[in-house]
């Protein structure tokens, strides 16, 4: 069986234990992570019949990982069959633990409420790579993260369906007034009334964004009866009878149901204020299930008090506890007990994709990713850094390594790179660049033990180098 693949890095004390234990290091996993279809023609029909050699970066046990905010068991179970020390904690972390957590694990996982910034990452030292096991990354400095050779990669589809359902109850829910029976029968108040509860076929739904979750959204409300618009900085190609409107004011003064579906960026803070609570139309709906930062909470019960829209369904808010309890108050948010006290209005503690389906797949979905890009350095899905994937070594290249360099976008580097390997046989290279980080990936042959520590000391040396990774 061929010699499972280790990690050579620039810590000399690291590549000195790295080589005197590579004859123990843990064997290949039962599962398999197949490459794409490749391009390279009858060389990859050949090997084809050859199963697939795992690169192995360090011995398994020595890779620390650290899981935050209850990751799904699914993806917890994926990391532990490789051998990986994980730490699994249900919380988020107060920065200053986070710090001292982080400073020894190689890889880290979080959902929303982690937040990555420049202040922790600095502290990272040993980290390659970060998990976001759900569809937004704004809560890490991706920027820092590239110009470090961290790749960061999150699940941007797994919860979209969870999502879209959720909203369709809430324009049902917001609809029938249920909320306020529900409560009242709570209370021991019987009041049964049919004044402003209306059905939802017929009426118009309005998309803030039609991307995975507001497409997958106008599918299903237009299922129901529902006339949908939808506006999108892009034009995109409208899905069943749906139609594009040219501008946000055109939604919102046509919708009865106004409903967001757009990432946190500066364009769109306060995107729903008090501008555009006055274009919607009178005794209209508004559903935020995106980001926090997207609607105007003051402007919003301003609206909801003069009657100008007849019910709020937020699952997101500004600021967002780290963990379950009783913090929903004015010290969170100091808007939170007027919210609370609004008639009609839907609050949820921010769990559109909280569902059993969603975060299994997200789960896997993440988790995989991580496992091909710690042990293979693939980063297909990296939000920051390069997409960059090669054909698996096979078990017939024994003695193959696979050279993996982060490093500045500079003129130059290619060739000095291709200097250091000179006296080995390149079998495939790759490299591609986003924006002032590049990524480099080779493959080279009849390596020997010793030579890989020179290779890594050369490329260590580069002054363009970010990180450099040699798996064999």
């Amino acid at each position: 069986m061929a010699t499972p693949a280790v990690n050579i890095v620039a810590s000399p004390s690291r590549l000195e234990a790295s080589l005197s234990h590579r004859l123990s290091v843990s064997t290949s996993p039962t599962a398999t992570f197949t490459s794409p279809p490749s391009s390279f023609g009858g060389a990859q029909l050949a090997r084809s019949q050859t199963a697939p050699k795992h690169l192995k970066p360090f011995d398994t046990q020595d890779i620390k990982i650290l899981l935050l905010e209850n990751v799904n068991q699914s993806g917890k179970d994926i990391l532990s069959k490789q051998g990986y020390q994980v730490e699994a904690l249900k919380s988020s972390l107060p920065e200053d633990q986070l710090i001292e957590k982080i400073r020894d694990v190689h890889v880290i996982g979080i959902r929303s409420k982690t937040k990555l910034s420049e202040k922790v990452l600095r502290e990272a030292k040993n980290l390659i790579v970060v998990g976001c096991f759900c569809i937004g990354t704004n809560q890490v400095d991706l920027e820092y993260a590239a110009r470090h050779g961290i790749a960061v990669f999150n699940s941007p589809f797994a919860n979209s369906r969870s999502v879209a359902e959720l909203v369709i109850a809430e324009i049902i829910v917001l609809a029938r007034q249920l909320g306020d029976r529900s409560n009242e029968l709570h209370n021991g108040t019987w009041n049964k009334v049919s004044a402003k509860c209306w059905e939802i076929r017929g009426k118009t739904l309005g998309i803030i964004g039609y991307g995975h979750i507001g497409s997958q959204l106008s599918v299903l409300a237009e299922a129901m009866g529902m006339s949908v618009i939808y506006y999108d900085v892009l034009n995109l190609m409208a899905l069943g009878t749906a139609r594009q409107v040219p501008t946000l004011e055109a939604l919102l003064n046509a919708a009865d149901f106004v409903t967001c579906h757009v990432p946190e960026l500066p364009e769109t803070k306060d995107m729903i204020s008090t501008p555009q609570f006055e274009q919607m139309k009178l005794g209209s709906y508004l559903i935020n299930a995106s980001r926090g930062t997207v609607v105007d909470i003051p402007a919003l019960i301003n609206a909801s008090r003069n009657g100008k829209i007849a019910g709020a369904a937020l699952d997101v808010y500004n600021n967002e506890p780290g963990s379950n309890g009783d913090y929903f108050n004015n010290s969170l948010n100091y808007w939170g007990e007027d919210l609370r006290s609004l008639k009609n209005i839907i609050l949820t503690p921010h769990i559109g994709g909280s569902t059993e389906e969603a975060q299994s797949a997200i789960g896997i979905e993440v988790a995989e990713a991580l496992v091909r890009y710690v042990n293979s350095g693939v980063t297909l899905g990296s939000v920051n850094l390069p997409e960059v994937n090669l054909r698996s070594l096979t078990l017939d290249e024994p003695n193959h390594a696979r050279v993996i360099y982060i490093h500045h976008n500079v003129p130059g580097v290619l060739r000095k790179v291709n200097e250091i390997l000179g006296d080995h046989n390149v079998d495939k290279q790759i490299t591609d660049n986003k924006g002032d980080v590049a990524y480099l990936m080779a493959d080279i042959s009849d390596v020997r033990v010793g030579e890989i520590k020179d290779i890594s000391d050369q490329l260590e040396a580069l002054s363009s180098r970010i990180l450099t990774r040699v798996l064999y």
